[in-house]
């Protein structure tokens, strides 16, 4: 296969949240365009399995165990990556939980979850990364965030918080390094299928976002991934600084 085709042929990615949806599909779509790729996430047996079956077709995978929300865990599988695959070139901070509900009546431990998955834990891995890739004069960090980070809605309120907190830090880190030759890029996909519907605690919350998706052409996480190999493969010279994909039947 030829460069053109594999242009990612060299560099070193570490994904986060990377044992199931557009963490997995990501992982796939990095490893196709030629690059090496930690894995990181809890469920280590489904990153095994993983690895393996990218290691059968030929790519280079390297499974950590990683909780995001433990900035020593965090520090920990940077510095595997970098051991381990020689280098870090691209950091994909989608680790995160989606756990939808109203604020009046709320369990507290769900923003907790959120709060310490979808903020702390992309800041905890940026922290690690950053100071590197600042070394060596080039990166790309990628942020998922999602439409949630642009409007506010009932039912959503403390996973907004969650994303417009992950796009306020990605703007402010984008000033402070895009000079000196690291990217920093948000992603933000609408309704994607996946697992995190499931993770849902409160039962109407739970059914509203299931009936939402019902009768809806959902993104696929392959989908968003192909969206972040498009980031990260672009000339040194450009930034693309903020991806907006929704599904074409989504109007908000």
């Amino acid at each position: 296969m030829s460069e053109v085709a594999r242009p990612l042929s060299g560099k070193v990615a570490l994904v986060t949240g990377a044992s199931s949806g557009i963490g997995e599909a990501t992982a796939v779509a990095l490893v196709e365009a030629g690059a090496a790729v930690a894995i990181g996430a809890r469920r280590r047996d489904r990153l095994d399995d993983l690895a393996a079956r990218l290691s059968d077709a030929g790519g280079k995978v390297v499974p950590l165990d990683l909780d995001v929300t433990d900035e020593a865990s965090c520090r920990d599988a940077v510095a595997r990556t970098r051991a381990k695959l020689c280098g870090l070139d691209v950091l994909v901070n989608n680790a995160g939980v989606m756990l939808l509900g109203t604020i009046v009546g709320a369990d507290p431990e769900d923003w907790r979850r959120m709060l310490d998955t979808n903020v702390l834990g992309v800041m905890y891995p940026t922290h690690a990364a950053i100071d590197g890739m600042l070394e060596q004069g080039s990166g790309d960090i990628v942020n998922i965030s999602s439409t949630a980070g642009r409007t506010a809605r009932a039912g959503a309120g403390v996973y907004n918080a969650s994303k417009w907190a992950v796009n306020a830090f990605s703007e402010s880190l984008r000033q402070e390094v895009t000079a000196r030759g690291v990217r920093i890029s948000l992603v933000e996909p609408g309704a994607v299928e996946t697992e995190l519907r499931s993770h849902i605690t409160q039962p109407e919350a739970k059914a509203a976002a299931l009936a939402h998706s019902e009768g809806m052409r959902s993104l696929r996480p392959e989908d968003v991934a192909r969206a972040i190999v498009y980031v990260v493969t672009q000339p040194p010279h450009v930034a693309v600084n903020e991806v907006l994909v929704r599904p074409t039947d989504q109007e908000r």
